[in-house]
């Protein structure tokens, strides 16, 4: 028998409950153990890299991470640029996308690809977190374990959430976040039928990091007995900034990603090194005023010092500031690390500057320190993730403990409401949205009959791409901003058909006119059905829904979409 045939050789001829959970247990601890590798790859090569050197004197020390950081952002740009550009950024707006278009299918190479971009990048010193591709990778790694037991392409969504669920509870040794992540942000539903599942999956993660790494906190603080009641006072206070910087974030991120997107210059294998440049500028100022590294990699050091009461206000600050706008252009660059760590850090450092300053004039114990820095990590994030439990049970696992949650719980409801006042969207859906994705949530009704039966209007494409004329910069664009497969195009006041990606391209570089497939028309009422047999008998599976008043495109609805729709149906 081959051996790759033998895994699914078992699945057959177990008990179906035994399967489930044998399944469970194997994408679970493969999930684990990439992450925990991740983890110790990662803090390795930032020690050897970056904290041995800080005894250096200055000129050698500006000189050695110069040389590093540019180094490692030049081989992650050129590892991205030949094997799989998709692999830049933080991994959980991929993970979505592959969860709800791709049905929990992660191809190979982008995990390997994300693993060792990571790897260089964050342990090169650029300003982003590990969390992030840790959770795409032990994801991947379960969809790929999926397929050894027999399960296809279009049946791996439960694989990729419990490897989704194991790799966070190893990456942070937060089994019940790793849940309310799992469930708040990738899957949106807290009532989801994977919730058995995740919750062994994350079992299954925080024993493969206790077993290799240990069952230490990722910050180990001073027991907290009791607070002053002014912590209470300036929680909001700590809260609200750290939620701005959040914000902050969010839309100076999104904003340069834009328009370096639309730099047309600069080769994309260069563009990491711009971000690992501001950075080296950033941590250079940094290192020279207060001899703190904190700008690089996670900067975990310097959050654990501000946790303990151990920097001064304005050293906080100072750090506060340089780390939002590292990991803005890293992360807008192109550089390839999550944002869990760095909003953790900015949020923390805001409840440190706060209650140095506090303390000018108010007598604050070491205890209260730590409550606001606390507080600020958790703000922060949440006004970013815009998952409230998550971030809440993140940040008391992280230091287990326990008299930290009241305060917990006041500063998320006010970063949750200042976060709200800045957009509907968390950074995420915002970076799907900016690539042309639209994620239908899919809730499907008791039965098939009445699925087919429903209009196509719920689950068209409500914000199409339309093409209005066929100019070669209007082609490059659509090309360059959105991921399509075909575009329509409308032209003199009528839909004159569907111009494919294949064409596209092909007819840029043979400098000619685009040839126009025929696109399939349907009204907003028609059903599901109908329009589904029209599109199996068009050569481009794809249907716009026009207005019959005007003849213009209000909606697209894709054979994948329909796919999509009933593969969640039939889970």
């Amino acid at each position: 028998m081959n051996l790759r045939h033998i895994p699914r050789y078992l699945v057959e001829r177990l008990p179906e409950n035994t399967v489930q959970i044998a399944q469970t247990a194997f994408y679970g601890i493969g999930a684990g153990l990439a992450s925990v590798a991740f983890l110790l790859l990662t803090n390795h090569v930032f020690s050897s890299l970056f904290l041995s050197h800080i005894s250096d004197t200055p000129q050698n020390f500006l000189i050695h991470s110069f040389v590093v950081i540019m180094g490692s952002s030049l081989m992650v740009g050129l590892i991205l640029h030949f094997f799989c550009k998709e692999a830049a950024g933080s991994g959980i707006p991929q993970l979505k996308v592959h969860y709800w278009k791709d049905l929990g299918y992660i191809p190979w190479r982008a995990t390997w690809v994300k693993f060792l971009t990571g790897i260089i990048s964050i342990g090169g010193g650029a300003s982003l977190g590990r969390e992030g591709p840790s959770v795409y990778v032990g994801s991947g790694v379960a969809s790929q374990l999926a397929g050894l037991t027999g399960k296809s392409k279009q049946s791996r969504r439960e694989a990729a959430m419990i490897g989704a669920s194991a790799a966070l509870a190893a990456a942070f040794n937060t089994p019940l976040a790793a849940i309310t992540f799992v469930l708040e942000e990738l899957i949106g539903n807290l009532n989801s039928r994977f919730l058995g599942k995740v919750v062994l999956a994350a079992v299954f993660g925080a024993f493969t990091v206790h077993a290799l790494v240990g069952r230490q906190p990722a910050f180990i603080l001073p027991s907290i007995n009791s607070c002053s009641w002014v912590v209470y006072l300036l929680t909001p206070v700590v809260a609200a900034l750290a939620g701005g910087l959040g914000i902050v974030f969010q839309r100076f991120s999104l904003s340069w990603r834009t328009r370096i997107r639309e730099d047309r210059k600069t080769p994309i294998w260069l563009k990491p090194m711009v971000g690992g440049l501001i950075t080296w500028v950033l941590g250079s100022i940094v290192f020279l005023s207060v001899h703190r590294i904190g700008v690089y990699g996670l900067g975990y050091q310097d959050l654990t010092a501000a946790l303990t009461g151990g920097l001064a206000w304005k050293v906080a600050l100072l750090l506060m500031v340089a780390k939002l706008l590292a990991t803005i252009a890293c992360y807008s660059w192109g550089g390839s690390g999550g944002i869990f760590a760095p909003t953790l850090f900015m949020g923390g450092l805001a409840g440190a500057a706060v209650a140095g300053v506090a303390g000018i004039w108010i007598p604050l114990t070491a205890a209260d320190v730590t409550l606001l820095a606390a507080a600020g990590m958790s703000a922060c994030f949440g006004a970013v993730v815009r998952a409230p439990l998550t971030a809440l049970l993140i940040v008391f696992e992280m230091t287990h403990q326990f008299e930290i949650v009241p305060v917990l719980m006041l500063g998320m409801i006010v970063s949750q409401a200042v976060a709200r006042m800045a957009g509907k969207h968390n950074f995420y859906d915002a970076l799907l949205m900016q690539d042309g994705h639209e994620l239908i949530h899919i809730k499907p009704p008791a039965d098939l009959a009445a699925w087919r039966n429903l209009s196509v209007s719920t689950l068209a494409n409500r914000n199409p791409v339309v093409l209005t004329n066929l100019e070669p910069a209007t082609i490059n664009i659509a090309l360059s901003r959105w991921p399509y497969a075909c575009f329509p195009v409308f032209m003199n006041g009528q839909l004159a058909g569907g111009l494919t990606r294949s064409e596209a391209v092909d007819a840029l570089k043979l400098k000619r006119l685009p040839r126009l497939e025929t696109l399939v028309t349907c009204t907003e009422d028609e059903a599901i059905h109908v329009v589904a047999n029209k599109m199996v008998q068009s050569s481009i599976h794809m249907a716009a829904i026009v207005k019959p008043e005007s003849g213009s495109v209000s909606g697209l609805i894709t054979l994948h979409d329909l796919l999509r729709a009933q593969a969640s149906l039939s889970e």
